[in-house]
């Protein structure tokens, strides 16, 4: 075992969901089985897990012509879902034993797996070897431990112990992994079952079989897919890696003291997840060359580490060729683990604002470069951020300097274009992490000056795109019946609101706001050439309960009809006068946030409706949660949704036409429990179900969705009488 070793947690798990019975796309929680990252762009299962996933007779032999899978990475307790297509096919092949041969299928990804999961490491199977299996769920406890006991014609045979779980279905397709080396040594086939007939207690109740790697290759190379694996055996040695040799040299001019060395690998390994020995020894060269190469962002993790050692002091010209080193080997990632981490979560909640300001950046900031396909659309999702981010990592730099120093990659001039357009907050940050990045790499500061000048005199071209409309209504007890009142804002990407003039005094009916709203949105994208799908509708208590979702927008054509403001728009409800009466309502939407999707929704149900119930449980169990989903009769909700928004809760969704608990599978369309990032977007969807058929899709959605920062929007002037003795002017 070498010095660099695993952290013992869970290994990353890919999973093969089914596709459901109507042709729709699988869900969590119905896995046909596993596979593992064979490249960076490819998955490997086992042929029958793939016919299992599209309905098929899991031993059928022809190809499948099923245009995509739904493949889900857990990665860190977090699933990651991607869809793959089918690329090898080798079928299964049936012995008299029981067993069968073959039985393989390569899945091509649509992008780059996610970070930070890492093609496998195989290593040939044989007999005594210890090995460790995981369920297709994903979770911390589905493993399985067995050892390979007998090798038969291309079949291994395993048997486990009768303690702890046992190889079942699910596991089907997924990596075996060596106990005591990072290594996979073959692939999960299935429970052995001889002749149809179960194992009896006096055989064994424990034996599974599994495709061992030296097969796999072998199949895989008369597949033709040599290109996906190393055909050369594990144990051969290969041709003298010139990479390799330089990174050692380099390497030892860095770290011959033991101590530097020991410092340094122990802050690359915990950037990395992996262990270190607490015995005092030191690693070796060769052993850090084997991480560099086999780890795609431990170069730059380890460069990071080396320049901020170095800072303020002379930069050894050995970091730079250590540097161009991995440029030129292909391999290395330009970002360390860090690096990528805060700039996909920065450009993410970026996404998430504006869609279409990453997009517009790339197409200015690298106006000579061929564009990676996620950013030549008009937007970008939050969801395909780090699928851009990944690529643009891999596109040259610009032009050599003058001085022959580095220039500034294509990755950082997007990133300034992207800062010079963005809000005060986000424009610090990237700008930060654009200066250090640059630092390490060597990148004069000059020339990234030089870029961040282009980007901000591009961006004072013109004012920032609107992301978003602000709607106000509100109600005096003067007004005629279903008539409000209504100011509107527009909110630019920069944070700055811009008030909409609204040429009539009002109040006005239902129709009316809902035409002004649309209007609104529609002059906006016409000066920007942006589209606006986002508006928030600011209402008072008793406004929670208005059906704003559900007035006539209107439509710009006049022979096209009418379409309800919130299948046009993605309609979303705030209350500030509730945030108003609790004087730490920032402090705990910010702590919301800040757990994301990790903390689950909170459902409440017949069970938990009682309003202290809801109190506690907000205030303890799930002070953490960012996202409540109501259920029973308006008037039990009405009172419970108050308590969560007074708790900071930032997401609420309801259905205002449920009468009862009875009614809340009506929800189930919406998938409440789906990415809350895209539940905006899920529920817009579904009231355009619900407006062409209404009596299939019973649910009337409404959503609280408070922003972690508020908007900067002009305080509501609030009338009371005068008291006696004050003077007014």
């Amino acid at each position: 075992m070498g010095w660099f070793r695993q952290d013992g947690a869970p290994r990353p798990v890919v999973s093969v969901l089914r596709r459901a019975a109507d042709g729709r796309t699988g869900s969590a929680g119905d896995e046909a089985g596993a596979a593992v990252l064979l490249s960076r762009r490819h998955v490997l299962t086992c042929a029958h897990v793939v016919n299992d996933a599209l309905g098929i007779r899991p031993l059928a032999a022809d190809r499948p012509v099923a245009d995509g899978l739904d493949i889900v990475f857990h990665v860190d307790g977090a699933p990651r879902r991607t869809v793959a297509r089918v690329t090898v096919w080798i079928p299964p092949r049936q012995r008299p034993s029981g067993v069968w041969q073959g039985d393989l299928c390569v899945l091509e990804l649509t992008g780059p797996a996610p970070e930070p999961v890492r093609p496998a490491v195989w290593q040939d199977m044989a007999e005594g070897q210890a090995v460790r299996a995981w369920g297709a769920d994903g979770k911390a406890g589905g493993f399985a431990d067995t050892e390979v006991k007998l090798a038969d014609e291309g079949i291994y045979y395993l048997d486990g112990a009768l303690s702890g779980a046992a190889v079942a279905p699910g596991f089907s397709g997924g990596p075996l992994w060596s106990r005591h080396e990072p290594a996979v040594v073959g692939l999960v086939v299935a429970h052995r079952d001889p002749q149809g007939r179960p194992l009896t207690g006096q055989q064994v109740v424990r034996r599974s079989w599994a495709l061992p790697w030296q097969t796999v290759r072998a199949e895989l190379l008369t597949a033709g897919a040599a290109d996906l694996i190393e055909a050369r055996p594990a144990d051969a040695p290969g041709p003298e890696d010139p990479f390799r040799r330089t990174l050692a040299h380099e390497l030892w001019e860095l770290l011959a003291d033991p101590v530097t060395r020991t410092d340094h690998a122990r802050r690359l390994a915990a950037e990395l997840g992996l262990r270190t020995p607490a015995d005092g020894s030191v690693p070796g060269v060769d052993e850090l060359v084997d991480l560099l190469g086999g780890s795609e962002r431990a170069l730059a993790t380890l460069t990071e580490s080396l320049a901020s050692a170095y800072r303020g002091g002379r930069r050894p010209r050995a970091l730079d060729r250590l540097l161009a080193a991995g440029r030129l080997s292909g391999t290395a990632r330009l970002l360390s683990v860090g690096e990528q981490r805060l700039l996909a979560h920065r450009m993410r909640e970026i996404a998430a604002g504006d869609p279409a300001l990453v997009p517009r950046a790339a197409r200015e900031a690298l106006r000579y470069t061929p564009l990676p396909a996620a950013l030549r659309g008009a937007t970008l999702a939050a969801d395909g951020v780090e699928t851009a981010l990944g690529e643009l990592e891999a596109l040259p730099d610009g032009d050599v300097l003058p001085d022959g120093g580095p220039s500034v990659p294509a990755l950082l001039k997007l990133v300034e274009f992207t800062a010079a357009e963005a809000g005060a907050a986000d424009r610090e940050d990237l700008r930060t992490w654009s200066e250090r990045v640059a630092g390490r790499l060597g990148v004069h500061a000059a020339a990234l000056a030089q870029r961040r000048a282009d980007a901000v005199a591009w961006a004072a071209r013109w004012p920032a795109a609107v992301t978003r409309v602000v709607a106000r209504i509100s109600t005096l007890a003067s007004d005629p019946p279903d008539h409000h009142r209504c100011a509107l804002w527009l909110v630019r990407a920069d944070g700055t609101p811009a008030p909409v003039v609204i040429g009539e005094p009002g109040p006005f009916p239902p129709d009316r706001i809902g035409r002004l709203i649309r209007e609104a949105a529609e002059r906006a994208e016409t000066e920007s050439g942006q589209e606006v799908r986002d508006v928030d509708v600011l209402v008072d208590r008793d406004g929670l309960h208005l059906p704003v979702d559900e007035w006539d927008a209107g439509n710009a054509v006049p022979w096209l009809p009418g379409e309800p403001l919130g299948v046009g728009y993605r309609i979303a409800l705030r209350c500030p006068e509730i945030a108003e009466h609790n004087p730490r309502h920032a402090q705990l939407l910010r702590a919301r946030w800040s757990a994301g999707d990790t903390a689950e929704p909170l459902v409440v149900d017949e069970k938990t409706a009682d309003a202290k119930q809801l109190y506690s449980r907000l205030r303890t169990s799930h002070e953490h949660t960012g996202q409540v989903v109501l259920h029973g009769p308006e008037e039990i909700r009405r009172t419970l949704l108050e308590i969560c928004l007074a708790c900071g809760v930032p997401v609420v969704l309801w259905d205002r036409a449920a009468r009862s608990h009875a009614d809340a599978h009506h929800l189930d369309e919406v998938a409440p429990n789906g990415p809350l990032v895209r539940l905006p977007e899920r529920v817009r969807t579904f009231r355009g179900k619900v407006w062409t058929d209404p009596e299939r899709h019973r649910a009337r959605p409404s959503l609280v969705w408070e922003p972690e920062h508020p908007l900067p929007l002009p305080a509501q002037h609030r009338l009371a009488d005068p008291a006696e003795g004050v003077r007014a002017r």
